[in-house]
């Protein structure tokens, strides 16, 4: 049985661009991240800690605790090292488990051979000892150990997630070609929102960005909304653990009275599953919705609010040629209508974002996916400015 309080190293993994996002959640949270990666930070912690990041972060994909880290120069040596592990200690003979690999290596074509090779070895050592073996397969729904290589360096993880957290629990309608929850809250990170002044986001879709900025505004974390992660299947898991803090979650949201928080569309099948998942998500009361369009939204006067608009791009929905008068038309919007704000558009087209016809401030990339897209921020003035300052 494994210690659930004993520390080891903690690799947390993310969307490729978005771990200084992840590691400022990090450290907001009260951890202190030893390196930061590309796709992952890395840190140390327990497996109690790993509940506790589990139902916290936002912006992650995974959160792995470490077994065994060890050198590798031919796949033809792994199948021993796995055996020789004390799998007994981490899941019973009549459990279930899976396996993940990441390899980069000359001596392997396929890296779901080395996907057998663990559960092999895993298997085997069960028969050896036990006379019986535990189930396995390639669902992630119970205990989850992930493999690691490149080059001569190998590690062995508990994937403590499972199902990956970049989806948060309370999208039910999707809509047509979403940003992911993480991508969202990663960007609503980059913009620097206080979670005070007031929030608009015409071309709403489905509802993810408005929702994850009440999510946020309201100190309501992701683990409110899901109650299975892999490593509830590891023994030695104490369910009081996970249960207090699930309790402590609840005690963490906070009312937001004064929060102004507006989704628009002109779909209105589109504002019917804004609605619907904010419903589910417990913030359904703090955003006005309105079916109109994105020029028409109601915006707050004010003199620091946040306007995001994520737009088609025309990689899986839309036409370009079309979608070049839409960019000209959000510039026109937001010199018009949005004095005071900063306005926010995320593009995976950067040609359509120059249509805009206003000069950001700062261009943050990320990706969506495989597309290569970037969070552009626009400082919109109130009055004019002076020339060549902006």
């Amino acid at each position: 049985m494994i210690d659930f309080e004993k520390a080891g190293r903690l690799v947390v993994t993310c969307y490729d661009r978005n771990a200084p996002f992840l590691e400022a959640e990090l450290i907001e949270l009260g951890f202190a991240p030893s390196e930061v990666f590309r796709t992952h930070v890395e840190l140390t912690g327990s497996l109690n800690d790993c509940i506790f990041l589990n139902m916290h972060l936002r912006t992650a994909s995974h959160v792995l605790y470490e077994i065994h880290s060890f050198t590798l120069d031919h796949v033809q040596h792994l199948y021993k090292v796995v055996k020789d592990l004390p799998w007994e200690d981490f899941i019973d003979t009549d459990g279930y488990f899976s396996v993940i690999s990441n390899v980069k290596h000359d001596s392997v074509d396929n890296p779901l051979f080395v996907n057998v090779k663990i559960k092999d070895a895993i298997a085997d050592r069960f028969r050896e000892k036990f006379g019986v073996r535990p189930d396995s397969g390639s669902s992630l729904n119970e205990a989850v150990f992930q493999f690691f290589w490149k080059g001569e360096e190998a590690s062995l993880y508990i994937n403590t997630s499972g199902d990956t957290l970049i989806k948060h629990g309370y999208r039910k309608i999707p809509g047509a070609a979403p940003m992911m929850e993480s991508l969202v809250s990663a960007c609503l990170l980059a913009s620097n929102w206080d979670r005070k002044s007031p929030f608009v986001n015409p071309m709403c879709g489905s509802g993810t960005v408005a929702i994850e900025a009440a999510l946020m505004a309201t100190d309501r974390y992701p683990g409110l909304y899901r109650d299975d992660y892999a490593l509830m299947y590891i023994k030695g898991y104490d369910a009081g653990v996970y249960y207090a803090l699930k309790g402590k979650l609840q005690a963490k949201i906070k009312p937001a009275e004064d929060l102004i928080l507006l989704a628009s569309d002109i779909s209105e099948r589109a504002i019917s599953a804004s609605r619907e998942n904010a419903r589910f998500a417990g913030v359904e009361d703090l955003i006005q919705f309105e079916v109109c369009d994105f020029r028409e939204t109601t915006l707050p006067d004010t003199e620091k609010g946040i306007l995001f608009l994520n737009p088609e791009y025309g990689e899986r929905l839309g036409d370009t040629e079309t979608l070049e008068e839409t960019y000209r038309e959000i510039g026109d919007f937001m010199k018009q209508r949005c004095p005071g704000y900063t306005g926010l558009v995320f593009t995976g087209n950067l040609d359509l974002g120059k249509k805009i016809g206003l000069k950001p401030k700062r261009r943050i990339p990320f990706y969506n996916g495989t597309i290569d897209c970037r969070l552009l921020v626009f400082e919109l003035y109130r009055g004019s400015r002076v020339p060549g300052k902006d």
